[in-house]
């Protein structure tokens, strides 16, 4: 099976390759590898994809790094040691367990069995978040409320089940019932994710109908690029379900709160 982008990267990683030791070995413009992993370009070539491809499933058999799904999952960093029965397993055998025993310094969600490596956040996506969690945070505490907000990292075991494990950018949680001192265990009842080049499929898609499914009540899907905010509300029903698409520069009503809280993020827009 072909490696994504994504695993393209921690194989570039875990080699120890820079981008223009790539581009020599996979016969590419330097220019071409650097766009394609900061995610410039949306669309790469077919040729592109296999000549880096290649590259890395042959340096990685000589020196036992495995590459893509079918295999152990890239996770494994040359200086950490894991147990053994964490290496042996495939993407979507994971556990808490496995999540659980993995470095401090590296951060990973587990979703339905499947690690997956979360890119350090950039400024504008700490920026935001932490406005986020500011507003929200402030209305709270200045109407009396009885509801918390949290920011990333923070556990959520959101199934309450051995397989999924993820850490939202912004929380609020209105049943305490949920919290503990560890983790979050259960659903919050406002969930915001800050897209990035890298999880942009993955809160859009995956995340979307897992939080739906997990009882989330409203889902902020905020996407810096194009300066646009999805609100989603969800009903106890999984069918019942209806969102609003905002720009970053306009009141955004929290559905949870029924407009009394709303939030605008013109102070933080560049352009």
């Amino acid at each position: 099976m072909s490696m994504t982008i994504d695993e393209m990267q921690l194989a570039r990683r875990i080699l120890g390759y820079s981008y223009a030791e790539l581009a020599q070995k996979a016969g590419l413009p330097l220019s071409t590898v650097q766009k394609l992993f900061c995610g410039v370009t949306k669309s790469p070539r077919y040729k592109t994809m296999d000549a880096l491809e290649k590259v890395l499933r042959e340096s990685a058999d000589m020196t036992d790094v495995p590459t893509g799904r079918d295999s152990a999952p890239l996770v494994m960093e040359p200086s950490v040691q894991y147990d053994s029965a964490v290496r042996k397993k495939q993407q979507g055998e994971y556990t808490i367990d496995d999540y659980l025993a993995l470095p401090d310094d590296v951060r990973y969600e587990l979703i339905d069995g499947e690690l997956i490596r979360m890119e350090s956040p950039t400024r504008t996506h700490q920026s935001i978040a932490g406005y986020l969690f500011h507003r929200i945070y402030s209305f709270i505490e200045e109407n009396g409320g009885s509801c918390t907000p949290y920011i990333a990292p923070l556990d959520v075991q959101l199934d309450k089940d051995n397989k999924t494990m993820v850490q939202p950018d912004v929380m609020i949680v209105c049943d305490h019932d949920v919290e503990t001192d560890k983790r979050l265990f259960g659903a919050p009842d406002f969930v915001a994710e800050i897209l990035s080049p890298s999880t942009r499929s993955k809160d859009m898609v995956v995340k979307l109908h897992k939080y739906m499914e997990a009882g989330v009540r409203e889902y902020w899907i905020i996407d810096p690029d194009n300066e646009t905010v999805i609100a989603y509300l969800f009903g106890k029903d999984t069918n019942d379900i209806s969102f609003s698409v905002y720009t970053m520069r306009e009141d955004i009503p929290v559905g949870i709160y029924e407009g009394k809280c709303s939030i605008n993020f013109s102070k933080l827009m560049l352009h």
